[in-house]
């Protein structure tokens, strides 16, 4: 049984950079590097820089399955969109319908913000992620390369879906 609850303490901020430690250095080293993993840890997905995006309108949440944490997912509600920033499971839970219920839960959040479209960036390289996102109906609508400093640039493509 997956449950899905809002990340507003430290200590889940913690638990959150723990599983992006664990995450982000499996899958994205191969594709970026792990100078530029290093970095983005650091910059994006420390307990710190966690509690500065909340600050910032940014929402987390945490994937609990059976009492254990195994993923989150970062949203912020933009003018007429719901960003998708983050959705992420340890690989050693997938498959077990997580990030379908998680799905289930972001296109619920947008509806509840009364938003029409889903958008997200996935890195052009993460060719896993972006099949799954049109499998799930989300739209490649072009390239979108961000210089995020120290050197590294995210190029990456965006994604979009509508919600009805």
């Amino acid at each position: 049984m997956t449950e899905i609850i809002i990340a507003d303490t430290k200590n889940h901020f913690l638990q959150i950079e723990k599983l992006a430690n664990i995450i982000w250095r499996e899958h994205y080293i191969p594709i970026v590097g792990k100078p530029q993993i290093d970095y983005m840890l650091d910059k994006y997905q420390s307990a710190g820089a966690i509690e500065r995006q909340v600050a910032e309108g940014f929402e987390y949440f945490l994937m609990v399955y059976e009492e254990t944490p195994v993923g989150y997912i970062s949203v912020k509600k933009e003018d007429e969109s719901l960003f998708l920033s983050k959705i992420y499971v340890l690989s050693s839970h997938r498959g077990k319908k997580i990030g379908k219920k998680a799905m289930l839960f972001i296109e619920a959040k947008a509806k509840d913000y009364q938003l029409k479209n889903i958008r997200l960036t996935v890195n052009i390289n993460n060719t896993n992620a972006i099949k799954a996102y049109e499998k799930l109906g989300f739209i490649n609508v072009g390239p979108l390369v961000t210089d995020i400093g120290n050197g590294f640039v995210m190029d990456d493509y965006q994604m979009a879906k509508t919600v009805v």
